[in-house]
């Protein structure tokens, strides 16, 4: 199912995000806002940042991943065989962690309260330019009918768009039947975006298995998105995301599934972020 572009009520739409007052970004990255933290690269960048980079890309009708890192992305990638494919194959990588940002700053590296992104810090942004611009916005990914039911609520606030909503429910297995089913199916619709909401480290697979045979879309994994544009999951007041705490509420929320990820996987990286230390200090210890 998806939503055609169709007249709504104009009080219950979005206010248009062009009245607001904005903080000045740059439009060309430097060197030193790409960095590597824990062994990995990330790219410090604000939501602005991101939405211009998607931009241009649609534009451009070019092909982009935009992937993103948090400390359960880094506990997964060295235990996750083929996982590391698609952290390869991005343009850009998020850094989706306040902690790992504080972290990156207590190295030395530029890193700012304004570098989280994740869906959530970016959505109203990314719906006002999807609204203006006409883009076409797929998402497969949560349970039957949950990415149908929030494409139909987030299309009346932004009618310009055009949405559809897949089931991530579905065997994605490379060359199954039901997996060549759900690529035919985004090929058909012609995304502008692609997003992909699987969950952690499912969606970063697909992506990865299946990149030659998407269109020239930019793709993003955003995992539970549409369960909140649809009203299944509850998302942490922003306030909480900027102060770093985010992860509680979300396991206050669901602690079964959860406990693991912030409660255990967080000791296992330990040992990288002593190495990154280790050479901090070095590299101060030079300077002087």
């Amino acid at each position: 199912m998806y939503q055609e572009p169709h007249g709504v009520d104009q009080a219950k739409a979005a206010p248009d995000r062009r009245a607001r007052e904005r903080r000045p970004f740059r439009q060309q990255r430097r060197p030193e806002e790409r960095v590597r933290i824990l062994g990995e690269i990330v790219d410090l960048m604000r939501p602005e940042e991101v939405l211009l980079h998607v931009e241009r890309c649609v534009e451009a009708g070019r092909r982009s991943v935009v992937a993103n890192h948090n400390l359960h992305s880094l506990y997964l990638l060295p235990r996750t065989p083929g996982m590391r494919r698609i952290y390869d194959l991005a343009d850009v990588v998020e850094l989706d962690s306040t902690p790992l940002i504080h972290f990156a700053r207590l190295l030395g590296l530029h890193s700012r309260p304004f570098h989280r992104c994740t869906y959530l810090d970016w959505r109203a942004h990314f719906w006002s330019l999807a609204d203006r611009k006409g883009w076409r916005v797929l998402y497969v990914g949560g349970a039957d009918g949950v990415a149908e039911q929030a494409a139909a609520r987030v299309s009346q606030r932004y009618p310009g768009a055009v949405l559809k909503g897949m089931t991530g429910y579905f065997d994605a297995t490379p060359g199954s039947a039901g997996n060549e089913a759900v690529l035919a199916e985004v090929r058909d619709f012609r995304p502008d975006i692609l997003f992909v909401g699987m969950g952690m480290p499912r969606q970063e697979l697909w992506i990865a298995d299946n990149i030659e045979a998407l269109p020239n879309a930019v793709i993003l994994p955003v995992g539970a998105a549409f369960d909140y544009e649809a009203g299944v999951q509850k998302a942490a007041p922003r306030w909480m995301g900027r102060m770093g705490i985010e992860w509680l509420f979300r396991l206050f929320a669901d602690p079964k599934r959860l406990y693991a990820r912030y409660c255990v996987e967080p000791w296992f990286l330990i040992g990288p972020a002593l190495k990154d230390v280790r050479e901090a200090w070095a590299r101060r210890k030079k300077k002087r």
